[in-house]
């Protein structure tokens, strides 16, 4: 039976989250930089735990302002302390809850540039590493993170997308560009049927990817998002696909 993971970025602030801890399978939880505070921690923790839902951790810049979607210029040991800044604060809460933190995927503008940029990727993963090596990472598929984290010894996951559009090189168009997004729900369905099914993604200019991705991403601060969310996994386990984590 062919198996998809279903992700959510969570504990943000936007969207109704506890709806959405009840139809995913992984959790990937803000942890203070771009958005979060101890209070909505500890809420996800729990949420997480009482719906069997993995938990992973979301650090990104700390920039609440610009909600993590803006590139900052910081040095390597910079953007190292700041990760290792979020990851303990989560992992202290919980430790709290009696919660297991068991992967991490970056955010945001950290998240683009660590596709793309190396060093970059290698300044995050080493935070990671050095709290715990058992630590996992879900990663964009076919990106600079992916490669990266695998050097370093950790276990690496990847991801694609429910509602982005994809270049011929597999990684996300700019949400600057237009069509970047899939609006159409059957289009967000589709995506991702024919992605558990055929590990195929069409990317934007009509090139069909092979994707070996184990996990969709499905965004929980759009429009809809939950009747979405519903959609996307009752077409999955109506073609057969069984919806359960890897991590």
């Amino acid at each position: 039976m062919k198996t998809i993971d279903l992700n959510a970025d969570l504990g943000e602030g936007m969207g109704d989250d506890d709806a959405m801890f009840e139809i995913v399978t992984s959790a990937s939880i803000a942890c203070g930089g771009h958005a979060g505070t101890r209070k909505t921690i500890r809420h996800a923790l729990q949420q997480a735990r009482k719906h069997g839902v993995i938990i992973g951790a979301h650090p990104g810049y700390e920039d609440r302002e610009n909600f993590g979607r803006v590139p900052l210029e910081l040095s390597e040991s910079e953007l190292e302390d700041q990760v290792t800044r979020q990851l303990e604060g989560m992992i202290e809460i919980a430790i709290e809850e009696q919660a297991d933190v068991r992967y991490v995927k970056l955010h945001g503008a950290l998240a683009n540039l660590a596709s793309t940029d190396e060093k970059t990727a290698e300044a995050a993963f080493k935070a990671v590493a050095r709290i715990s090596e058992d630590f996992a990472i879900l990663a964009l598929e076919s990106s600079a993170q992916e490669r990266v984290a695998r050097d370093l010894g950790l276990e690496v996951f990847t991801e694609a997308y429910a509602d982005r559009r994809y270049g011929p090189d597999g990684l996300l168009l700019s949400r600057r560009r237009a069509n970047s997004v899939i609006t159409e729900p059957d289009d967000v369905v589709e995506q991702c049927l024919r992605l558990a099914e055929r590990h195929e993604i069409v990317a934007a200019e009509g090139s069909v990817l092979t994707s070996k991705a184990q996990s969709i991403c499905l965004h929980g601060d759009t429009k809809n998002a939950v009747a979405l969310a519903k959609a996307v996994r009752a077409a999955l386990e109506e073609a057969g696909v069984s919806v359960s984590s890897f991590i």
